[in-house]
């Protein structure tokens, strides 16, 4: 079944699970409808990596099937899935306590976690698409290892004020109930997904998190991009990432944190142009 068309909650029918380091991780695998390059056996593959309070649906949560029309666009195959705690993969359990994250979440998931699906799924040099914390990890996987380009929307490579007073009002709308509420349609267990990004980004030793020097080492074409009107972050978010190889920064108007679901259309097109022209 064509995952568009999968109308059970949560993509029950368009699911499958691997398991990574004892966890079991959803996942979704897309393929290009009537692409030219479906043949290829070396063409790349999406990989989408999702946000701080993301998942497989939140990706979908705005724009339906937004992922699946950029793999048609590109004649690509996709990869989409949820993080440890998120959506429906294995939560974590005592979010707040034994196993709160560490500062070195966002590395430790880039260095491996990520490399351990990838190889499990026969996946190399993939295109990585990151958005918010998503966007970080794709920067320091490309770091370290070989992929094809990386496309990064609302990155955070350091910690700005404006991030943590956002994080604030969302702590406080997820505790009188509103934001919970939103959130549980995207997640098995909405308390593990919220507790472990919340309390990590508000934790002293988080603070300090800068991924500008592991930027210099990436090689690969980087596509960075971001809205004006971020709430989470500023726009020196893109302008401080400099790789050793090329890079392409788009500032987006009428664009708050989250340009695929602000900006659809335009952020599709934005990217489909990216990686057509490294093809």
């Amino acid at each position: 079944m064509r995952p568009g068309q999968c109308t059970a909650w949560p993509y029950d029918e368009c699911m499958t699970w691997v398991n990574v380091h004892e966890v079991q991780l959803e996942v979704m695998h897309l393929s290009p409808q009537g692409g030219a390059s479906t043949a290829q056996a070396n063409a790349p593959t999406l990989v989408f990596l999702h946000e701080g309070l993301g998942s497989v649906a939140m990706w979908h949560s705005r724009t339906p099937w937004w992922t699946q029309q950029l793999c048609d666009r590109l004649g690509l195959p996709g990869l989409v899935y949820s993080r440890h705690g998120y959506g429906q993969s294995s939560p974590i359990v005592d979010v707040r306590g034994a196993n709160r994250l560490g500062p070195d979440y966002l590395h430790r998931h880039a260095w491996e976690t990520l490399p351990a699906l990838l190889q499990t799924l026969d996946i190399e040099r993939p295109v990585l698409i990151g958005h918010s914390d998503g966007a970080s990890i794709a920067l320091l996987h490309a770091a370290r290892h070989p992929v094809t380009a990386c496309v990064v929307m609302a990155p955070h490579v350091m910690v700005e004020p404006i991030c943590i007073q956002s994080i604030r009002e969302a702590q406080r709308s997820f505790e009188t109930g509103e934001l919970r509420q939103r959130l549980a349609r995207f997640h098995g267990d909405v308390a593990s997904a919220f507790w472990q990004w919340c309390d990590v980004w508000l934790s002293e030793p988080f603070s300090h998190m800068d991924l500008r020097p592991d930027c210099q080492a990436i090689q690969a074409p980087v596509l960075a991009m971001q809205g004006r009107d971020d709430v989470y972050g500023t726009l020196a978010q893109i302008e401080e990432i400099h790789p050793s190889g090329p890079i392409e920064r788009v500032v987006l108007n009428d664009c708050g944190h989250s340009p695929h679901r602000d900006q659809p259309q335009l952020t599709l097109d934005l990217i489909a142009r990216f990686v057509q022209g490294l093809m």
